[in-house]
This record gives C-alpha cells, sequence and structure tokens, in this order.
C-alpha cells in the first residue's frame, strides 16, 4: 500500500471515529485533499485509493494539473479568485468555495452561462477580521447570497472558512462555530436550507467536526509535508 493510500485510510477512519463520536453520521462529513504543489502522480496514487474530491488554490498550478488527471476526479477552488482568472476557473472547477462579492458572483454567472455550465459555489466568509484574508463579513452573507440566488447558472451550496491560525485547536472553535451560526442566520429565509460548511485543516480538524463541518480540507496528512 501506498502511503498515501495508507494516510488516506488512517484519516478515514480517524474521521469516521471523531464523527461518530459526535453523534453525527459518517456520510455528512466528506474529505477534500488539498493538491496544491504536490504533482498528477500525487492524485492519481489518491484517486486508486477511492479519493475523488481534491482541492487547489491557485487557478495557473491546476491549468497545468486537471488537464493531466484522471476525468472521475471532482476540483474545488479553494483559494482566492481574481477577477481575471474567473473564465479559466468556471472551466476548470466544478466547485468554487471562495466566492467572496457581488461583482465575482454576477462575472461567475454570466461565463457559466456563455458555456452552458453550473457551477456550485461557497460563499467565503472572514470570520476572523483579518484584513489581510478574503471573504464577506458575516452581516454581508445573506446580501451576496441573494446576488448568487439571481445567478441561474450558480448554485450555492454554503459557507467556507480560513480562520487565524493558531497552534491550539481550541482557540479556533469559536471561528468555526461562528461560520455554523452564520449558515443557520442564512438558512432561516430559505426554503431549501444549505448544507455545506467547508472548514477545518490538518490540524483542527476534529474541532471543525465538532462544530458542524460537512467538509474537510486536508492536505499534508494526506500527501505529507510540502516542499513549497
Amino acid at each position: 500500500m501506498s502511503s498515501i493510500a495508507a494516510n488516506l485510510q488512517r484519516l478515514r477512519e480517524e474521521i469516521a471515529e471523531q464523527v461518530r463520536a459526535c453523534g453525527r453520521q459518517p456520510e455528512e462529513v466528506r474529505l477534500l485533499a488539498v493538491s496544491k504543489t504536490f504533482p498528477p502522480p500525487a492524485v492519481v496514487e489518491a484517486l486508486g485509493a477511492g479519493q475523488t474530491l481534491f482541492g487547489e488554490n491557485r487557478v495557473q498550478e491546476a491549468e497545468e494539473k486537471i488537464p493531466r488527471c484522471p476525468p472521475e476526479a471532482r476540483w474545488h477552488l479553494i483559494g482566492h479568485l481574481q477577477s481575471n482568472k474567473a473564465r479559466r476557473a468556471v472551466e476548470l472547477f466544478d466547485v468554487i468555495e471562495t466566492l467572496d462579492s457581488p461583482k465575482l458572483a454576477r462575472r461567475l454567472g454570466r461565463i457559466a452561462a456563455e458555456l452552458s455550465r453550473t457551477v456550485e459555489v461557497l460563499i467565503q466568509v472572514n470570520v476572523g477580521h483579518e484584513p489581510q484574508k478574503f471573504g464577506v463579513e458575516e452581516d454581508e452573507v445573506e446580501g451576496l447570497a441573494a446576488v448568487v440566488d439571481a445567478e441561474p447558472n450558480l448554485r450555492l451550496r454554503g459557507l467556507m472558512t480560513i480562520p487565524p491560525w493558531d497552534l491550539d485547536p481550541e482557540a479556533v472553535r469559536p471561528y468555526f462555530r461562528r461560520l455554523r451560526q452564520a449558515l443557520e442566520t442564512l438558512n432561516r429565509g430559505r426554503a431549501e436550507p444549505l448544507r455545506e460548511l467547508s472548514m477545518g485543516m490538518s490540524g483542527d480538524w476534529r474541532v471543525a467536526v465538532q462544530e458542524g463541518s460537512t467538509l474537510l480540507r486536508i492536505g499534508t496528512a494526506i500527501f505529507g509535508p510540502r516542499s513549497a
């Protein structure tokens, strides 16, 4: 068994155990393998071990990598999206997790319509109010959701956050809780509730699961340390 396959098996078992300990069902939480900086053969190995969801930070890297990977892989953009990369993002990615402005939403919707595509999106929320990070404030979520809902070729699935970094996972818990509360607030006005909460990475995923995460973005624990 390759190290990637072994890492995936161990991680899946740990996630399932944590999910059950929280009184949730294992199928409620999905694993997104963050493959940024790792070459296509690493993605192929992970696919061979049953992993199908992959995350990339940069459109430019994805342009080189995605065409060299098997078509059964599904790709999420988890890094900031510049407007001038929007068309390629729509062409390459199944899900864009970092929607952070009405202007970008309208541009994505227009491009998706031109390409006859439907793109799933998550709204990125800056729960830590960090000026160096992207994402909307919590009180802006409902307004941006309304813009997305008005775009026929976009499908809003939920919220995503990158909380302030801390060595202690417990210190991050309040930020995960705030994202869950933001989704609960948004869902009060929706006929069909949104369910996706993309939060939790290699160092803090257990706390994220406890706070309601449905999508864990994990790279190092699967592929090993990055060289860049």
